[in-house]
């Protein structure tokens, strides 16, 4: 594979450009961080500070399956079915359509995890490769620090509330919601501010560089499975109007978003990372995590398209 020659960034203009930004944000906490993937420098706002992955960490999950495909010790044409214990929280279509459907081979599981952001999918792929904790150990073993898995969805996002346990009868997001607007506000503050403080589930910018450019070199997974879950990330149809909008002309790119739910004028974590490829070859790992928000959907998706045009603009 071919790749265009990396030039400097204009790092003067970063900082200037995302400093803008990132006032705009305000009071969210914006990270910004890219590197050419060709070989070059990373540029970050804060690269070791910790932020909350939400379905971010989605993208190491398939990579960590389709290492379980290239070993042999996992097929994508496996069926699995599904049972009441294997339902997690929205945003799940797999949730919604069970149990009228409850067989999925392990392939579609990561093409609605990884592409479609579902977290029934995710935790059932989750746990057919060991848990949480065997993507940490995978990623650490192959390199990738700075990133860790910590907890399946059906814990994670009730947690974020100060939920009970996730049970059957908060399946869909109708329901998931009135369940948590019956635990108090002050409660439910004080859960979410812990959340946004937890070092697990969390990665710094430098660490999820370090696995989108590990990813992108074919230095985690055969040709096939890196095609494959590159593929899959490509053609998601999530954050259409973050990063993917700031993009110019001939560009593409290869990302996996992750968003919590808005709760009490707050919305804790906005996230998208990805390979972008632009038109002449050249290749950017980008990163951006966006913690605390106060502003509506529309203004924060925002920030993300305009991050996208400064890195690109400092690019060329």
């Amino acid at each position: 594979m071919t790749h265009g020659a990396p030039r400097r960034l204009d790092t003067e203009r970063l900082d200037a450009e995302i400093a803008a930004i990132a006032a705009r944000a305000a009071p969210a906490r914006l990270e910004v961080a890219v590197q050419s993937l060709d070989g070059g420098e990373v540029w970050a706002w804060d690269r070791l500070r910790a932020y909350p992955l939400q379905s971010v960490f989605k993208a190491p999950l398939g990579a960590a399956v389709l290492a379980e495909v290239d070993a042999g010790r996992l097929s994508l044409d496996e069926v699995v079915i599904l049972a009441e214990k294997d339902i997690s929280p929205a945003y799940s279509p797999v949730a919604d359509a069970w149990p009228g459907r409850v067989d999925y081979s392990v392939g579609e599981l990561l093409v609605r995890a990884v592409g479609g952001s579902d977290n029934t999918a995710a935790d059932v792929l989750m746990r057919k490769i060991g848990g949480p904790g065997a993507i940490t150990a995978w990623l650490r073993a192959n390199g990738v620090h700075g990133l860790r898995v910590d907890r399946y969805e059906r814990e994670l996002q009730p947690e974020i509330y100060g939920m009970a346990s996730f049970r059957i009868g908060w399946k869909g997001w109708p329901a998931f919601r009135a369940a948590r607007d019956t635990v108090p506000e002050a409660t439910r503050r004080a859960a979410t501010a812990r959340y946004l403080t937890d070092p697990r589930d969390t990665a710094t910018a430098s660490g999820a560089l370090l696995f989108l450019g590990r990813l992108a070199n074919g230095q985690l997974l055969s040709p096939k499975s890196t095609a494959l879950l590159l593929k899959i990330m490509t053609e998601t149809t999530t954050g259409q109007n973050r990063l993917k909008a700031g993009l110019p002309e001939g560009a593409r790119l290869a990302h996996k978003t992750g968003t919590s739910g808005t709760d009490l004028g707050l919305t804790p974590v906005v996230n998208d990372i990805g390979v972008v490829t632009l038109k002449d070859g050249r290749r950017l790992g980008v990163v951006v995590f966006l913690a605390g928000s106060t502003q509506d959907e529309t203004a924060r998706d925002q920030i993300f398209a305009d991050t996208m045009r400064a890195i690109i603009a400092a690019a060329d």
